[in-house]
């Protein structure tokens, strides 16, 4: 019999956190972020955390939550997006910003999930990505205080690629439509981007999941080994997506 991973509540899924430990987050934008983990996050109190996702939420969504209350110490992403929050503490100084180009980004969580150290890309060859000199850390003054450090460039084949670093992180918080009790996970649509690899990358990884059932293992997108805990949303919890734009034009 496989071991019962489910958690009565976000609080008690987080309860071990602490200040400074670093957290890869599934989603991409406000599309199958983990709203009730990052909510519960939030209430631990713990700051200086470092975050792996995609994008950094929204102001007043998702990861900007957290953002906004400074709890956030360091961001790897792909990008900024529409966050003016995670722009102005990033040019203030307030905050150390690693961009990465998206598909090496998700490579690096599928790596690091997978026991794999670095990897080669073409991705960012012959520019700041694989040269250096990308802001990390901007100064009060907005001067840049820290720059990335040229990564080693090989050749395969007649074609230059860049290496790359898997990443590791200590937690993982991610969200699934359905789960079962021993950790396998199924994702619905979009929320199937980063989610499984954010999964895979953390060493304590923390899924809510919209509905708790049992799974074909033809179905599984990600297996429970995985995935550590598990908490049941209430319906009110899976019903709660935040949308980005309603409109795209006035």
């Amino acid at each position: 019999m496989g071991r019962n991973k489910v958690v009565a509540t976000a609080g008690e899924a987080l309860a071990d956190v602490r200040d400074g430990a670093s957290f890869a987050v599934g989603g991409f934008g406000l599309s199958g972020i983990p709203n009730v983990l990052i909510r519960a996050l939030y209430d631990t109190g713990v700051t200086g955390i470092g975050v792996v996702s995609n994008n950094c939420g929204v102001d007043g969504g998702g990861l900007g939550v957290l953002l906004a209350a400074g709890r956030i110490a360091r961001v790897t992403a792909s990008y900024i997006g529409e966050n003016r929050e995670f722009a102005r503490q990033y040019l203030a100084g307030e905050l150390e910003v690693e961009l990465t180009p998206q598909g090496s980004l998700a490579e690096r969580l599928r790596a690091g999930g997978c026991g794999i150290p670095a990897f080669y890309t073409p991705a960012g060859v012959g520019t700041p990505v694989a040269d250096g000199g990308l802001p990390l850390r901007h100064a009060k003054d907005g001067s840049v205080a820290v720059t990335s450090q040229p990564k080693e460039v090989r050749e395969f084949d007649g074609v230059e690629y860049v290496m790359e670093r898997g990443i590791t992180t200590d937690f993982a918080l991610v969200r699934a439509a359905r789960g079962d009790r021993h950790g396998n996970l199924v994702f619905r649509k979009a929320s199937r981007n980063f989610n499984p690899l954010a999964a895979m990358a953390g060493r304590v990884t923390v899924a809510e999941v919209e509905e708790l059932t049992d799974l074909d293992p033809d179905e599984v997108h990600l297996p429970g080994v995985f995935v550590q805990r598990v908490v049941v949303l209430t319906p009110e919890q899976a019903a709660d997506k935040g949308i980005e734009k309603r409109t795209v034009r006035s």
